[in-house]
């Protein structure tokens, strides 16, 4: 089972996250490629620090919202999106070349994950400027959107990712942001979902029904409390239940 969290959002002198010490317990990073968080510096320092632990680098592409985290809805035009996130991917493989590595695949972040798993218009956006980039880049996403449609139409590698840390609606949606109940916040019952979904392949939604989760990543939010402790006990729970943490990429 692949480990990924999201890194490298910082910008400028200010820092989210503990790049460092999360790289030592994921397989997967997902790097910030400076639209809805990080900068050059931030970027290539996390793409030196993956390379040489042997973590695969991910692009992390978002709406062009730094005041906002990528996090709010913007309105694109089809070509206007699609040249945003090639835009991204490009700035991401730039500094991943000069630790003799390469982006890995693409991951949404924010409003655009969440646009993209249900509305067409933003998948079909993403799936164009990937087939510009390289079309055998894997994309990570959630299973059964409307993203991984379009994208195994279009013969690309769809790679379906859970989350440990966030709660799930009866219909195997993400509780929204917005909600009081959207973060799982008790560390144990992290790593115990992260179990679950490894081994079961399910998720308790939040009205206590068993949902299927069928999934090949596990995803950790870098930006919530306790991530890194999370993080440890989440890997440790996998390796003890027989599941070894390996990147699917």
């Amino acid at each position: 089972m692949d480990l990924n969290a999201d890194l490298g959002e910082g910008f400028g002198t200010w820092r989210l996250g503990d790049d460092e010490a999360l790289l030592d317990l994921i397989t997967s990073a997902n790097v910030a490629c400076g639209f809805h968080a990080g900068d050059a510096p931030t970027i290539r320092r996390v793409c030196a620090t993956a390379a040489q632990r042997g973590v695969a680098i991910g692009a992390q592409v978002g709406y062009r919202d730094l005041a906002g985290f990528g996090r709010r809805a913007i309105a694109y035009e089809f070509a206007e999106l699609r040249d945003e996130v090639l835009y991204q991917l490009g700035a991401l493989n730039a500094f991943c070349r000069a630790y003799r590595t390469g982006v890995r695949y693409l991951k949404p972040h924010g409003a655009l994950y969440h646009a993209a798993a249900g509305e067409e218009m933003p998948a079909a956006a993403i799936v164009a400027a990937v087939d510009d980039f390289d079309r055998d880049l894997p994309l990570l996403c959630p299973p059964g959107s409307v993203l991984a449609q379009l994208a195994q139409g279009a013969g690309m590698r769809v790679v379906a990712e859970g989350f440990a840390d966030r709660n799930y609606l009866p219909n195997g949606r993400l509780v929204p942001r917005t909600s009081a109940d959207a973060l799982v916040t008790d560390l144990q019952e992290v790593a115990n979902r992260a179990v679950r979904m490894a081994t079961e392949r399910a998720v308790i939604a939040v009205d206590g029904s068993t949902i299927p989760c069928v999934v090949e990543s596990i995803c950790l939010h870098g930006d919530s409390p306790g991530a890194v402790a999370a993080a440890k006990l989440v890997r440790a729970a996998l390796i003890d239940a027989g599941v070894t943490p390996t990147a699917f990429s």
